[in-house]
């Protein structure tokens, strides 16, 4: 059974900083690429980076690039998003999802496993 479980997310002040984690069990970890998402109240999920398992190879949108790094740990089987920078307009419901694909996966359709999702509230 596949779970990917996120944590990290919290309330803080724009300008700030937050490291989002994914553990994820249940499958070959280093085989799968790691996407980040994110949803806001009465919007549709956006992506925002994906790393992939082959290389480590990472992509993303450009309202993140700069500001956002994904990132990998095999060994601990988790994935990492690093964000720094943050606006209120980043508020929102975080994902992390897994894909075998070995390309930028940079939409919903090309993932197989979904987390609960984390909560990040950025105030002015």
């Amino acid at each position: 059974q596949v779970q990917l479980v996120e944590s990290g997310g919290g309330s803080v002040q724009a300008g700030d900083s937050l490291r989002l984690s994914c553990a994820a069990s249940g499958l070959a970890f280093e085989s799968y690429s790691f996407g980040w998402f994110r949803q806001a109240p009465g919007k549709e999920r956006e992506f925002v980076a994906v790393i992939r398992g082959s290389d480590a190879g990472t992509y993303y949108p450009d309202s993140a690039k700069g500001r956002f790094t994904a990132s990998r740990d095999n060994a601990g089987n988790t994935a990492y998003l690093q964000m720094s920078s943050l606006k209120p307009e980043d508020t929102a419901v975080y994902f992390c999802a897994a894909t075998a694909l070995q390309r930028p996966a940079d939409h919903v359709k090309f993932y197989e496993y979904w987390g609960q999702g984390t909560q990040v509230t950025v105030s002015p």
